[in-house]
C-alpha cells in the first residue's frame, strides 16, 4: 500500500513536470509558497469545522475502541498515509486535470466551473473502488460526499490558483479517518454516515458559493 502511494506520487510529480514543459508550457501548477496562508485564513475554517464535527461522530459510534495501536502505526497510517493521499490526488485531479479541463473548455464563460464538476465526478467515482465490501448505502454515500469534496476543493482551487491550498485542507478533511486506528471495525457507523454526508456536501456547497462570488 505505502509503495504504491510514494510511486503514484512520483508518477504524478514526473507527469505534471512532462506536461509542463512539453505540453502546455503555460501551466501553472501552484506549488509557491505564497498565498498558502491567507488562503487557508480566508477558506479552511468550514473544512476545519466539518472535520472535528465528521471525528466526533466517528468516536462515539466507534466506541468503545477495541484497538491499542502504536505510536509509529497512528503516525504512519493515519498522519503521513493521509499527506501522501492528498498530495497524489491533488496533484493529478486539481493540479493536472483540472488545469487541462479548464484550458479545454477556454472559450467558455464557464470553463472553471465545468472543469470542476467533471474532475469531482471522476473523484466521487474514483472513490467507490475504495468502498467496494462496504453496504451499499456506504458506497453510495461515499460517492457522493467525495464528489461534493472534489468541489470544494477544485472551487478553492481557483480561488487561490495555490495547489497546496487544497492539498492541506484535503489532509485536514482526511484526518477525521484517525478513529478506525482504534478500531478493529472497518464499518461506518450510521451517525458518523450521515454526518459526513451532510458536512461534506455543505462544503460542496459551499464551494458552488466561492464560485459565484466574483471577488
Amino acid at each position: 500500500m505505502y509503495f504504491t502511494l510514494m510511486f503514484n506520487f512520483v508518477i504524478a510529480l514526473l507527469v505534471c513536470c512532462l506536461c509542463q514543459k512539453f505540453w502546455i508550457k503555460s501551466l501553472k501548477f501552484g506549488l509557491q509558497k505564497s498565498g498558502l496562508f491567507s488562503g487557508l485564513q480566508r477558506f479552511g475554517l468550514p473544512a476545519v469545522i466539518a472535520t472535528l464535527a465528521v471525528a466526533i461522530t466517528f468516536c462515539i459510534g466507534l466506541a468503545p475502541f477495541d484497538n491499542q495501536p502504536s505510536f509509529w502505526r497512528v503516525l504512519v497510517e493515519g498522519i503521513i498515509y493521509y499527506i501522501g493521499v492528498a498530495v497524489v490526488e491533488e496533484v493529478y485531479l486539481r493540479g493536472l486535470l483540472q488545469n487541462l479541463l479548464e484550458d479545454c473548455f477556454e472559450n467558455s464563460k464557464n470553463a472553471a466551473l465545468y472543469a470542476i464538476l467533471i474532475t469531482s465526478f471522476l473523484f466521487g467515482f474514483g472513490h467507490i473502488f475504495g468502498a467496494l465490501g462496504q453496504p451499499l448505502g456506504t458506497v453510495i454515500c461515499k460517492t457522493v460526499w467525495a464528489m461534493a469534496l472534489g468541489v470544494y476543493l477544485g472551487s478553492i482551487y481557483v480561488k487561490t490558483r495555490n495547489l497546496w491550498v487544497p492539498i492541506v485542507l484535503h489532509f485536514v478533511i482526511d484526518l477525521c479517518g484517525i478513529p478506525f486506528c482504534f478500531s478493529t471495525s472497518n464499518q461506518y457507523p450510521q451517525i458518523a454516515l450521515v454526518t459526513s454526508l451532510v458536512a461534506f456536501v455543505l462544503l460542496g456547497f459551499y464551494g458552488l458559493l466561492l464560485l459565484k462570488n466574483k471577488d
